[in-house]
């Protein structure tokens, strides 16, 4: 290799000295070497690692199912339509064939007006009525309480004050077309039919204890209220109405502190007033609506 290089120089560089002419020649080799050793063992490009996977799209997890009770007594009972009419559409999502939310909807979305007819006479709400016993009385069904608020334009079903006038429909009874749009069942023949007081009483005892027992205790005390207006003394079967108006007015007062500790004061103290309308010195209940009271100012001023 060092002779064919030097045969390979030009003419020019035939007069060096000899020395001078294999030194290039040597080192331009040893150049050449490290410049392919060099190549030879040069590092390889690391691989790109390929991007992770995306993660999966989040699954949205459908929002639980309010029971039935609680919509119509934190929502519908107090106003707050919009929310109760989401609420009832996912509740009969999950439940469609239970009539009684399909009668709430139907009472909620239906025109008042269209479905009761036009005004034919007014009631003075006594004390103890509510839009349950009146819807009883004027339309045959209490579970119409909702189509009767709502024709009364109120805001509030569950707080009705003695002393106020309501509107009521001039016929006592709903058409058929009326009547399965209010969700009713079926058309009543007339108006509810005359009870003694003291049948009536314990009619309204026993529907009371029903409510009660399906969680509804609004709709309890509603009925606990009518039998007491029916029959101040609850005369009749009185033990035993003494007993059912000490459990409803627990269980009341027990939901209305639910309802303070989330915060819901205006529904928990017109809970409380209803609970102090049956027993005007339930300690319990007299407490927790002055705390209430109280917060509730506090809140105003911030």
């Amino acid at each position: 290799m060092l002779f064919r290089s030097l045969r390979r120089l030009p003419s020019i560089a035939v007069g060096m000295p000899a020395v001078v002419l294999v030194l290039l020649v040597l080192g331009g080799c040893a150049q050449l070497d490290r410049l392919r050793h060099r190549g030879d063992h040069a590092p390889a490009t690391p691989a790109v690692a390929p991007p992770p996977p995306a993660p999966p799209a989040p699954v949205e997890t459908p929002a639980a199912v309010r029971p039935l009770g609680e919509i119509i007594n934190d929502d519908l009972q107090h106003g707050r339509y919009s929310e109760g009419e989401a609420a009832l559409r996912s509740y009969l999502a999950a439940h469609p064939k239970d009539r009684l939310a399909q009668s709430m909807l139907r009472q909620l979305t239906a025109d008042p007006q269209r479905t009761l007819g036009p005004v034919g006479g007014t009631h003075v709400v006594q004390a103890g009525e509510s839009y349950s016993t009146l819807a009883q009385r004027y339309l045959g069904d209490a579970r119409l309480f909702l189509i009767l608020a709502r024709y009364n334009q109120s805001t509030q079903p569950a707080l009705l004050r003695a002393g106020e006038k309501l509107r009521l429909p001039a016929s006592g009874r709903l058409s058929g077309d009326a009547a399965a749009e209010a969700g009713s069942g079926a058309a009543k023949s007339g108006r509810a039919s005359v009870e003694s007081p003291a049948a009536r009483s314990q009619r309204l005892q026993r529907e009371s204890l029903q409510l009660l027992g399906a969680g509804q205790e609004t709709q309890a005390l509603a009925r606990l209220d009518a039998a007491l207006a029916t029959d101040p003394g609850l005369a009749s079967d009185r033990n035993g109405a003494e007993a059912l108006r000490q459990r409803v007015v627990a269980s009341c007062h027990q939901r209305a502190i639910v309802l303070y500790r989330d915060q819901k004061l205006e529904p928990a103290i017109a809970l409380w007033d209803r609970v102090l309308a049956v027993e005007p010195s339930y300690e319990p209940a007299l407490a927790y609506r002055a705390r209430a009271l109280e917060l509730q100012r506090r809140l105003k001023q911030l």
